[in-house]
């Protein structure tokens, strides 16, 4: 589990295929920039830009690798090519939450639709997929690249969910969310308290 509050902005350094076919997955070499990796084992998890992955190797103390499936690759955005990356260690007992609980699991891919300044904030709108349109709410939370965020508005529309969210200074100056444009995708993971909602609601 983690919280969603992003410890630093890694960056991924090198992609290479684990296997010479279209069906294999690929490694990471990630360089954990601010994030001590001093109390980071082989086979714990840290997310990165909202998708929890297993470190598989340590080759020094600033750097690990993580092996993503196809899969994966197919079901989230940044974890093919380098560039930077939100970074957060597992949450540990005893932890502070700062956010709210995220499980790492990406429910699916949203789609920038507007990311400017308003006032001393910035505005960012997505459009969610229709599928996660109702586990979306108004002050309810929501995963975007790993950052856990209020949704401000929501409105249903034709082909999804439009909903917007205020991002103070410190959240842009400090996530790999400084670097968004129209029509960019980006993980989304939906509240893990709405989801268990929606079964009850829907169980019969």
């Amino acid at each position: 589990m983690f919280t969603g509050i992003v410890a630093t902005t890694g960056q991924i350094e090198s992609v290479e295929p684990i296997a010479h076919d279209d069906k294999s997955g690929v490694r990471l070499l990630i360089h954990a920039n601010d994030l001590s990796l001093a109390d980071v084992g082989l086979g714990d998890s840290i997310a990165i830009q909202g998708a929890c992955m297993t470190v598989t190797s340590m080759p020094d103390d600033q750097h690990f690798t993580v092996d993503v499936s196809r899969e994966s690759l197919n079901k989230t955005t940044g974890l093919d090519k380098p560039g930077p990356v939100n970074l957060e260690k597992s949450l540990r007992i005893g932890d502070q939450i700062g956010g709210h609980l995220v499980s790492g699991h990406v429910d699916g891919l949203g789609t920038v639709k507007r990311f400017e300044p308003v006032g001393e904030s910035w505005e960012l709108v997505i459009t969610a997929p229709k599928a996660l349109g109702m586990y979306l709410a108004y002050k309810g939370s929501i995963t975007v690249n790993g950052v856990s965020l209020t949704v401000n508005r929501v409105t249903d529309k034709q082909d999804g969910t439009e909903f917007s969210i205020n991002l103070i200074p410190h959240t842009v100056e400090v996530t790999t969310l400084k670097h968004l444009k129209p029509e960019a995708a980006v993980n989304l993971e939906v509240d893990t308290i709405a989801r268990y909602v929606q079964r009850m609601m829907a169980f019969k």
